[in-house]
């Protein structure tokens, strides 16, 4: 099972986003566990999951965190502003997935 955590500074669009990711990925039967949690909390994550993205808003943290998840092999994404403003949950799972490999 892959692991995606979705980055914010408050949440209540995140939190939307990421319902919308896990009903493409239940449509697609992929196995994915899908979260959000504050920014602040990616310390406690990163030997967790596999995948952090970044909420637009935040997307001047990307090196900050980047830097974080490089020593535990991950990577760090912002989400396309566009497709997070538009709640596209398909989209955004999509590239999630390239990412992932």
């Amino acid at each position: 099972m892959k692991k995606i955590l979705l980055l914010c500074a408050a949440g209540m669009s995140t939190s939307m986003v990421v319902k919308k990711m896990r009903e493409s990925a239940a449509q697609q039967e992929l196995d994915i566990h899908i979260e959000a949690h504050g920014v602040e909390t990616i310390q406690d994550y990163l030997a967790e999951y596999d995948l952090f993205l970044l909420g637009p808003q935040i997307r001047f943290k990307k090196d900050e965190l980047q830097k974080l998840a490089d020593e535990v092999n991950k990577k760090v994404e912002v989400i396309d502003m566009m497709d997070y403003g538009m709640m596209k949950g398909d989209k955004i799972l999509k590239d999630a997935l390239v990412l992932l490999g």
